[in-house]
């Protein structure tokens, strides 16, 4: 685990997020966004040097860890690593996201799609509930916010992009599931689902209505100032998702032939 040097002193505790994915697009930019706002950023990925990178350019401390989501036990293993090296972990955003257009259904294709996108966001999503529910004490103060990125894809299938549509609607499903857990439960903890439409990264697969990462960090950040449920981004993928559930799978199918 590397620490970037801090750009400020802080005389207080800072509040902290652990970012799942923060190499480049999405994760990234919202890097910046949270640095902003004076959040202390631990960053992780496959990618050390990008994070490397990402971190040497905030303007607050920067912890990178290097996180292969897929070898699950490992990856918890090194998020309490880096939830232990900071002084305080308030956020968990989970950017980290694959998805190849697989018309062939080739097998290995699909099988990281699923790895990285199911079994990688849950090895992290529950290591980030354990962390903030050990934190429970008998005050009512918030113990911690836990963010998933999944999609606007998440509402239709789709032939080629199967594996990531269905994945993100498991990643929508898994967060509705913990809201409803947290009914019941002593610990504070915030659940956010994000659910973006195109934004212009390796992942995109359109360009109607396509937004920067920048735009989906910094209305992402909004989301994540406001404590919301859920979000889409950008807002007026509202309308899509609305029609995509109110469509039949036959007009569905048609619309994105």
């Amino acid at each position: 685990m590397t620490t970037a040097p801090a750009a400020t002193d802080h005389s207080e505790q800072p509040r902290g997020a652990i970012i799942v994915g923060a190499s480049s697009g999405i994760g990234a930019a919202l890097a910046h966004e949270l640095a902003a706002d004076g959040y202390e950023v631990g960053l992780t990925a496959r990618r050390t040097e990008q994070l490397k990178a990402v971190g040497g350019e905030l303007p607050t401390k920067a912890y990178v860890a290097t996180m292969d989501v897929t070898d699950t036990d490992t990856a918890r293993e090194h998020f309490f690593e880096l939830a232990d090296a900071m002084p305080s972990v308030d956020l968990v955003v989970i950017s980290a996201g694959v998805g190849d257009a697989n018309y062939a259904l080739e097998w290995e294709s699909e099988r990281q799609t699923v790895d990285v996108n199911v079994r990688g966001f849950t090895a992290i999503a529950t290591a980030a509930m354990e962390y903030f529910e050990s934190r429970t004490d008998d005050s009512s103060d918030p113990h911690g916010h836990l963010v998933g990125l999944s999609s606007v894809a998440a509402h239709f299938g789709n032939g080629g992009t199967q594996a990531y549509n269905a994945s993100k609607a498991y990643v929508s499903r898994y967060l509705e599931g913990l809201r409803s857990r947290q009914a019941g439960n002593d610990a504070n903890v915030t659940i956010t689902t994000i659910e973006p439409g195109f934004v212009d990264t390796d992942l995109s697969y359109g360009s109607f209505w396509e937004c920067s990462p920048e735009t989906a960090a910094s209305q992402i950040a909004d989301a994540i100032r406001e404590e919301r449920d859920h979000a889409y981004v950008t807002r007026r993928w509202r309308l899509v998702a609305w029609v995509l559930k109110a469509l039949p799978e036959s007009a569905v199918r048609r619309l994105f032939a």
